[in-house]
């Protein structure tokens, strides 16, 4: 008490002064200045302006952008209670998913929620990419290398392995593809925009990645925009075949969501790729800059609703399963995306927080919370690899039993079975793009019979 007394007493002329200045001064002599200036700019803007002054050089943000536009708030699912009953136990609702249906192997999973790729040393550090390769095996998924190599550590510890076979190479070769349980070749990413150069400099890479990405000493790393070798749309078509012939396991094809999202599609569809992963503008990563991740793609709602109009137009929907990703945080989120047609869900940023947990408190409020998780963090020796895989593993199935009861609710025994029928929306033109019922119209097709 005596203490909190005296700082009072001590802070007290302080705050009189400041209080009388700025209920006195006139704007160009008052710090209540910068409170109009923050409405005006915004706080982020004011802070990301001060970054680029000091470092004169492009910024990079973890996490993804906070710039979100998929309206999933304004859909609903609907429940059924009388004229159609709810199924009889939640516990019984069917959560396995399949990728690659069609593939020799297909990628069989207990639950839909799949982690998606994050790379060790271009993003994460490895003891996160184990605690996730750890948490996904307990959660019965799969967990994704990203734009890296195939580590031992993160195969002995996944159940569930799918490699990003990217545009740096470092992922490539019959003694890394054959290890895998399927192989994404990713063309582009959400949160880059598309595809663009991603250097990352020799001194910023350790002995162990080092040897990982077959790196000589003082070598620098890339993930280039294009792949290397490859100057056409025709290269790349070859390229999806030749791999699609060399393995038996699902082969797909990751894109970045643009409004050219069509023509994309249409080139996938030339190819005989087993399944396409979208990824929003939405989503997040390690390094990509903020113009990037605010300005550049197609939200992840509208990706995934022209995906799959697409593909059903053309009748090719069975011919690829699609995986969706891009600032998907929650079981609602994820069960809207399937009703929509997604096959399956990618989530990144969500899961690192859901893993991390507590331990977040090792980093507060020091550093920030990714201090704990990136390859470059300066406390990424500190996570407890097998805690954070029990709170993932954990989140999983806190989801995993809120989306069966969901799905109960609606009336259906699987949530393979969602469609756009089981949605509702509360705007009309979101629901007339979407192709779904909107809220504000009477139903006319009244049925009298409980089924």
């Amino acid at each position: 008490m005596l203490l909190s007394w005296m700082m009072m007493k001590l802070m007290d002329p302080t705050i009189d002064e400041a209080m009388v200045k700025m209920l006195t001064e006139d704007y160009p002599d008052n710090p209540f200045l910068m409170v109009t200036v923050a409405e005006k700019l915004s706080p982020r803007a004011m802070m990301e302006a001060a970054m680029r002054a000091e470092k004169g050089m492009e910024l990079s943000r973890p996490m993804g952008s906070p710039v979100v536009l998929s309206p999933w708030d304004k859909i609903l699912l609907n429940p059924k209670q009388l004229f159609q009953l709810p199924a009889s136990d939640h516990t019984q609702i069917d959560t396995k998913i399949v990728i690659g249906p069609n593939a020799k192997k297909p990628l069989k999973l207990q639950i839909p929620i799949m982690i998606t790729g994050m790379s060790y040393g271009g993003s994460l550090s490895l003891p996160m990419k184990i605690a996730l390769a750890k948490g996904a095996t307990i959660a019965g998924t799969s967990t994704n290398t990203g734009e890296s190599a195939v580590t031992n550590e993160e195969r002995d510890a996944a159940n569930f392995l799918i490699g990003q076979y990217h545009r740096g190479g470092q992922l490539s070769g019959k003694e890394q593809l054959s290890r895998l349980d399927a192989i994404e070749i990713q063309l582009g990413q959400g949160a880059w925009g598309g595809a663009v150069d991603g250097p990352m400099k020799a001194d910023q890479i350790g002995e162990h990645l080092r040897k990982a990405w077959h790196l000589e000493d003082g070598e620098d790393a890339t993930v280039y925009a294009r792949m290397p070798g490859k100057s056409s749309t025709q290269d790349y078509i070859k390229m999806i075949n030749d791999m699609k012939d060399q393995y038996d396991v699902p082969v797909g094809v990751k894109i970045a969501g643009t409004d050219y999202i069509e023509y994309e599609l249409a080139v996938i569809a030339q190819t005989n790729a087993d399944y396409i992963v979208v990824d929003g503008s939405e989503g997040g990563t390690a390094v990509a800059n903020p113009t990037l991740q605010d300005n550049v793609g197609l939200p992840t709602f509208h990706t995934l609703v022209r995906t799959i109009d697409w593909l059903v137009k053309n009748n090719l929907r069975d011919r690829f399963s699609v995986i969706i990703t891009g600032g998907l945080t929650t079981p609602g989120h994820f069960l809207k995306a399937m009703a929509l047609g997604a096959d399956g869900i990618y989530i990144g940023t969500i899961a690192l927080l859901a893993a991390m947990h507590t331990q977040i408190n090792k980093t507060l409020p020091q550093a920030p919370p990714s201090q704990l998780a990136l390859y470059t963090g300066q406390l990424a020796d500190k996570l407890d690899v097998d805690l954070a895989a029990g709170h993932l593993a954990k989140f999983l199935a806190s989801c995993v039993i809120e989306m069966q009861l969901a799905v109960q609710a609606v009336g259906k025994n699987a949530i393979t079975e969602l469609d756009r029928t089981d949605l509702v929306s509360v705007e009309k033109d979101l629901a007339n793009f979407a192709s779904i019922r909107y809220a504000g119209s009477h139903r006319e097709d009244q049925q009298s019979t409980v089924c």
